[in-house]
C-alpha cells in the first residue's frame, strides 16, 4: 500500500539512497520513483524491460551533444536514467502544502565571473567569432553561486514549493532528487516533444525583465520594437528549422508568434510542427540541443563554447525528458530545456545562466541580462527579495491581464510575420512531386545544417535528395549526380589552410571543371567568386540574420543573409569572364553568380527570412539543369 502523501514524500527525502522526481506541468503533479541507471548515450535509454515498454525519466547532460560530433568537454555529468515503476498523481494544492516552506538564507553569493570579466568576454566573441564569421549568435554562461546551512534534499522541496507557489508561465516545474545530483528547476521551454507522431519545438528568445511595478503596455511595445532581441527569434527559428527539417518528413510549419508571459520575465516564441516516425531517442539526438541556450550555426557554436566559457556547463541546456508508453506500442517524449533550474550540492547552490550574443550585442546589456535571468530564478525560490506585483493574488482577487491579449500588442507582435517566407508557415507535402521529379541531387554539408532545410525545399521541387558532410562525401558521388548543392558553412573562405574549406574548394572546382550542374550557397558562392577570380573581403559589419531585398538576375529578392565576407565587385560590373553577377549597384557587393551550368547565392534562401527563397532556389536551379 502507498503511504500519504506527506508521510511518502517525507519517507524519500530521508533516504539519502532514495532517487525520485516531482513534476508540476498541465496543472497537475506527478511523483515518480524507480531504479537509478546511468548510461553512456541516448540509444541505451532502456525503453523495454522484462515486462515490455516502461516509462524512463533521464536527465541529459551537455556534452552529451559530442554524440552528434560535436565538441564538448566531458565532465563526467551521468546521462541519469530513473527506470520509473511508480506513478503517483497528486493535486498541486495537496502537493504545496505538504512540502516544507522555512526560508533559507544564501551565503556568499555572487557570479564565478565578475561583471567587467563577462563584458570582455562578451567583446571578445563579437570581435574574434561573430567578426570572423564563425556564426550568428553564440551563447555564453556564467554562474551564479551561493551557500546555504539546510540539509540538500529538504533545500530542494522547499525551493521546489517555492516555484509552485510564485512562478507563472512555466513549462515544467521540477525537481530531481537523486544521490549526488540534485536539481529544482522552472523550465520555461520545451524543447522537444513527440506525441502521435507530431514533433512540436519551441523556440523562445527574447527576454524583457519587468521594470519595477510590473510589465506595461508601453514598456513590452518598446522590447517588440527591438531588432536584436526580434532577430534574435528569428535566427533560433531557422536554427530549430534545421532540427525539424532533419527528423520530420514534411520539413516543420512555424505558427506564431506568441508572448510567454512569467512571473518576472517576458519571452518571444514560435511553435514548429512537423510529422516523423523515428524513435524518440533518435529525435532527441538529432535536436541536441537548443540554440537558444547554444548559437547558430550549432556545431560551430559548440567549439565557440568551448572556447570562451571557463568551466563545463553540466546539465545546463542540456534537456529533461521523459519517455512515456503510447498506446501504439512506442513512447512518446517531452523534454524540456534545463534552464532556470538551481543545482544543489553539498550545501552550495549554483545557477548558470546565459546571454545570446549577437552582432550588435552591447556587452553592458549582456551583462545586465545574465544578472535579470539569475535574479528571475532566485527570486522565485524566495533567495532574494521578490517583486510583489509578480506574486500569487488571493483567490477571490481578478485574474491578472495578460498584454498579450492587448489588441495592440497582438497586431505588432503578429506584424513580424510580414517579414517572414510564406513556405514555411504552409502545410508541407512529404511526398511532393515538382519541377524537377527524377532528378537526384547531393547537398555537400560544410557544418552549417541549414542544409537540411534546403533539401527539404530541392524535395518540394521534385527532386531526390541526399545530404553528405564535407569530411565523408566521395569524388565518384560528386561526379555522378545530376545536381550537386555546395553548402554553406562558418569560416573564412580564403583560408585553404582548413582542411573543411580546402574540400569544399574541391567539391566547388571539380564540379566546374566538369561543367556539371552546381549550385553554390554562402561560403561556397564565395568559394565560386575566388575561383572566377573576384575578390574577397570582410564586411565591415556581418550580415547575421539580416533581411535584404537585392537583385538577382533583373528580379527584386527578399532574402535572408548570414555572411561576414562578401565577393566584391567593382560597381556596375555584369559579367566577370563568362559568368553574370547580380551585385550592389553602390558596394558591388556580389549577391548572385550564374554560368553555363552553375549558379550561386550569397544569401540563404532556405531561411524564414527570404520571403522570395523557395521561387529564387526554382530559377537557379532551372538555371542550373538546363
Amino acid at each position: 500500500m502507498t503511504a500519504p502523501l506527506p508521510d511518502r514524500i517525507r519517507e524519500l527525502t530521508a533516504d539519502p539512497a532514495a532517487s525520485f522526481v516531482l513534476i508540476a506541468r498541465d496543472g497537475s503533479a506527478e511523483l515518480l520513483t524507480g531504479e537509478l541507471l546511468d548510461v553512456d548515450r541516448l540509444a541505451d535509454i532502456p525503453l523495454t524491460g522484462e515486462d515490455g515498454a516502461r516509462e524512463v525519466f533521464a536527465m541529459v547532460p551537455y556534452h552529451q551533444v559530442r554524440e552528434r560530433g560535436f565538441d564538448a568537454q566531458d565532465d563526467g555529468t551521468p546521462l541519469r536514467c530513473l527506470l520509473v515503476d511508480a506513478r503517483e498523481q497528486l493535486d498541486v494544492d495537496e502537493l504545496v502544502d505538504a512540502l516544507p516552506d522555512a526560508p533559507i538564507p544564501l551565503r556568499g553569493g555572487g557570479f564565478d565571473i565578475s561583471d567587467a570579466e563577462y563584458a570582455r568576454i562578451v567583446e571578445q566573441v563579437i570581435a574574434e567569432e561573430i567578426g570572423r564569421g564563425e556564426g550568428a549568435n553564440f551563447v555564453i554562461r556564467r554562474d551564479y553561486r551561493a551557500s546555504f546551512e539546510c540539509d540538500d534534499r529538504i533545500a530542494a522541496l522547499t525551493w521546489f514549493r517555492a516555484l509552485l507557489e510564485h512562478e507563472r508561465g512555466a513549462y515544467w516545474t521540477f525537481a530531481v532528487i537523486t544521490p549526488g545530483r540534485i536539481a529544482v528547476g522552472a523550465s520555461p521551454e520545451a524543447h522537444v516533444v513527440a506525441r502521435g507522431g507530431v514533433v512540436t519545438m519551441n523556440p523562445i528568445s527574447g527576454t524583457f525583465r519587468h521594470p519595477a511595478g510590473g510589465a506595461t503596455k508601453q514598456t513590452l511595445s518598446a522590447f517588440l520594437s527591438s531588432a536584436k532581441e526580434t532577430e534574435e527569434l528569428f535566427m533560433v527559428v531557422d536554427e530549430e528549422l534545421k532540427m525539424m527539417s532533419q527528423v520530420c518528413s514534411d520539413g516543420g510549419r512555424i505558427t506564431g508568434p506568441h508572448l510567454k508571459e512569467m512571473s518576472r520575465l517576458t519571452h518571444t516564441e514560435y511553435m514548429l510542427r512537423g510529422r516523423s516516425r523515428l524513435d524518440p531517442r533518435e529525435i532527441l539526438r538529432e535536436t541536441m540541443f537548443a540554440p537558444t541556450v547554444t548559437g547558430s550555426p550549432m556545431q560551430n557554436a559548440c567549439a565557440v563554447i568551448r572556447r570562451h566559457e571557463r568551466s563545463p556547463r553540466g546539465y545546463y541546456s542540456g534537456v529533461a525528458a521523459l519517455f512515456t508508453p503510447n498506446a501504439d506500442g512506442g513512447h512518446d517524449l517531452d523534454a524540456p530545456i534545463l534552464i532556470r533550474t538551481v543545482y544543489i550540492d553539498g550545501g552550495h547552490l549554483r545557477v548558470p545562466v546565459g546571454a545570446t550574443l549577437v552582432r550588435h550585442s552591447d556587452p553592458a546589456g549582456e551583462v545586465g541580462e545574465t544578472h535579470g535571468k539569475a535574479a528571475g530564478v532566485l527570486g522565485a525560490i524566495g533567495a532574494i527579495e521578490r517583486d510583489v506585483v509578480a506574486e500569487a493574488l488571493d483567490d477571490d482577487a481578478p485574474a491578472p491581464v495578460r498584454l498579450a491579449d492587448d489588441p495592440e500588442v497582438a497586431a505588432q507582435l503578429a506584424s513580424r510575420n510580414n517579414r517572414l517566407a510564406d513556405f514555411w508557415m504552409q502545410p508541407q507535402d512529404s511526398a511532393p512531386s515538382g519541377p524537377f521529379t527524377g532528378r537526384r541531387a547531393l547537398v555537400v554539408d560544410a557544418e552549417d545544417r541549414f542544409t537540411t532545410m534546403l533539401a527539404h525545399q530541392l524535395r518540394h521541387l521534385g527532386l531526390e535528395v541526399e545530404i553528405a558532410p564535407w569530411d565523408e562525401v566521395a569524388d565518384p558521388d560528386i561526379d555522378t549526380a545530376d545536381l550537386v548543392v555546395s553548402g554553406p558553412g562558418p569560416g573564412d573562405p580564403r583560408d585553404a589552410a582548413s582542411p573543411r574549406i580546402a574540400r569544399m574548394q574541391q567539391v566547388v572546382a571539380r564540379r566546374l571543371d566538369a561543367g556539371a550542374p552546381l549550385l553554390a550557397v554562402c561560403l561556397s558562392h564565395q568559394i565560386l567568386a575566388d575561383r572566377l577570380g573576384i575578390a574577397l573581403t570582410p564586411l565591415d559589419a556581418p550580415y547575421q540574420g539580416v533581411q535584404k531585398t537585392v537583385p538577382v538576375f533583373g528580379q527584386e529578392a527578399s532574402v535572408g543573409f548570414y555572411n561576414t565576407f562578401t565577393a566584391r565587385v567593382p560597381a556596375g560590373t555584369e559579367r566577370v569572364g563568362g559568368a553574370e553577377v547580380s551585385a550592389d549597384r553602390v558596394s558591388g557587393d556580389v549577391y548572385a553568380i550564374r554560368g553555363k551550368g552553375f549558379a550561386s547565392i550569397q544569401g540563404h534562401l532556405e531561411s524564414i527570412l527570404s520571403r522570395d527563397g523557395i521561387a529564387t532556389l526554382e530559377r537557379l536551379t532551372a538555371h542550373v539543369l538546363g
